[in-house]
């Protein structure tokens, strides 16, 4: 794990808390049964690799640590339609509940309001609770931060998700992070523009860092993307998806927003 900045060190701490009070809500054997309930998981990477378009992956938060309140009326079921509506090709649910008001619950309602759309649990994962609840709760792939982890549990989680049918989106900020990344066997990466630690955005980490990842591997872009030319530019640089939150959530009409994002490149 890297050394962390007090704030990413203070969410990894609230993820922590948070994950302990799920289990006593959620233990093994209720779990267990809501797994049983559950049919195949949708092909997220299938789904966020487009061969004509960049791909949207639209995000829902209350709130952020950078950015603190964006959605006064957060009502995560009706976000979620509103997406499935618009034609998102996935849907991101934040589940961390103290820097950004989410709650593993919402997961719930984004699968039962956007059938047939693959939907990401996002969140600071470090226990392994938070992979197998994320799959009994409809989730069909999950993030996994490689500043939150050591290797070894990265490697473990990256397994785990595999095991009980989910996607794991591999999260790296830096070189060093997208080689962990790579070999912790992850089939898809995420390189967030924003920093963790100090929460400041560069939207050329991309273009700096998709080279290093091979073709065959599914690269996300996230954070940061706010207009037709952002998209357009992780498009150029190599991204197959863009992840998006801010300007969807504030967004007076989401379908102009993601239509905008979701350019087709010329014939």
């Amino acid at each position: 794990m890297s050394t962390m900045a007090p704030i990413l060190d203070e969410l990894i701490g609230q993820a922590r808390e948070q994950t302990e009070k799920r289990k006593r809500v959620f233990p093994p054997a209720v779990l267990d049964q809501l797994l049983a309930r559950r049919g195949p998981a949708l092909d997220f990477k299938a789904a966020i690799r487009k061969s004509h378009r960049i791909a949207v992956i639209c995000e829902m938060k209350r709130r952020t640590p950078a950015l603190g309140l964006i959605a006064a009326r957060y009502r995560p079921g009706e976000i979620a339609r509103a997406y499935y509506d618009c034609g998102a090709d996935a849907i991101s649910v934040l589940t961390h509940q103290g820097g950004f008001g989410g709650s593993a619950d919402h997961l719930l309602e984004a699968r039962e309001a956007a059938p047939g759309v693959p939907v990401l649990r996002k969140d600071f994962v470090i226990d392994e609770h938070q992979v197998v609840e994320a799959r009994a709760l409809g989730a069909d792939a999950v993030l996994l931060i490689v500043a939150a982890l050591e290797p070894v549990q990265l490697r473990r989680f990256v397994d785990l998700a595999h095991e009980h049918g989910l996607q794991a989106l591999v999260e790296a900020h830096d070189e060093a992070e997208l080689t962990t990344a790579l070999e912790s066997g992850a089939d898809m990466i995420g390189v967030n523009h924003r920093d963790l630690r100090t929460f400041n955005v560069d939207l050329s980490l991309t273009e700096r860092l998709r080279p290093l990842v091979p073709p065959e591997v599914v690269y996300v872009a996230e954070s940061g993307i706010h207009s037709r030319q952002d998209a357009r530019r992780m498009r150029e640089a190599g991204a197959d998806a863009v992840l998006v939150g801010e300007s969807l959530m504030r967004a007076p009409d989401i379908r102009y927003q993601l239509t905008e994002l979701t350019y087709r490149d010329p014939k």
